[in-house]
């Protein structure tokens, strides 16, 4: 997975491609990643906080020439062409109707009037979640999740200290402390429009699989950060439509 992702985001570079440059750091992050949860090999921390400084680097550059300024929604799998996919619609303006899966294509404007679409940071890493807990998130219900995707990030990843999911409503919050995707998460304060539109890696890889779980539209409501006890409370909304 290293070798295609640096091939995709050197083709990148020769094509000026936004897609092919997210698409080739998604892979190689990924990489990163098993090879991080893997007992016998360790990847310096160094290396995430790089790998993520691209992705949302890329993302902001998008989201700054296509001038889009609202919230993005993360599309459940009814508006996907692969139900197994995450991709994160930024409209032009309020209340515009969700790109349907025959307006889906491998170009970032969905239509020039309606909004782009972006691969969102945490689609590989959502995956890769997947992958480690051997089902589909979409074969999850909500309040399954609640339970897997905790023990998921604690006990069997080792990726956070602590982590506790509620429900409230339509309102679902995150509650998060110590490990790696905390401190990567605040690579995102540079692009402060991705943070805001996108969310971070950590955010972005849960409103993914609240996507796939609910089979509604997520939103990324609010994130709010304590540096001293290193902990993230981010609150989504899951949409109607």
């Amino acid at each position: 997975m290293f070798i295609l992702g640096l091939v995709l985001v050197i083709i990148s570079m020769f094509y000026v491609s936004s897609f092919l440059a997210i698409l080739g750091v998604a892979f190689f992050f990924w990489g990163g990643i098993l090879l991080y949860i893997t007992p016998t090999k360790q990847v310096p921390i160094a290396m995430f906080y790089a790998e993520a400084e691209v992705t949302t680097s890329n993302i902001e550059r998008i989201i700054n020439e296509s001038g889009m300024s609202l919230t993005g929604i993360y599309l459940p799998p009814r508006n996907l062409k692969n139900a197994d996919s995450s991709l994160i619609f930024i409209p032009k303006k309020a209340k515009i109707a969700l790109p349907s899966p025959e307006e889906i294509t491998d170009r970032l404007i969905v239509n020039q009037k309606d909004g782009v679409l972006i691969v969102p940071p945490g689609a590989a890493l959502c995956r890769l979640f997947e992958n480690e807990l051997n089902m589909f998130f979409t074969k999850l219900d909500l309040k399954q999740l609640q339970v897997e995707l905790p023990k998921l990030l604690v006990k069997d990843m080792g990726l956070a200290e602590n982590a506790e999911i509620q429900i409230q409503g339509s309102t679902v919050i995150l509650e998060i402390s110590g490990g790696i995707l905390v401190e990567i998460c605040r690579q995102t304060d540079s692009q402060p429009r991705t943070h805001k539109q996108v969310g971070c890696l950590l955010s972005s890889t849960i409103a993914c699989a609240l996507a796939k779980a609910t089979g509604k539209p997520i939103k990324i409501q609010n994130e709010n950060r304590n540096q001293v006890t290193k902990t993230i409370r981010v609150e989504y909304q899951i949409l109607e439509g």
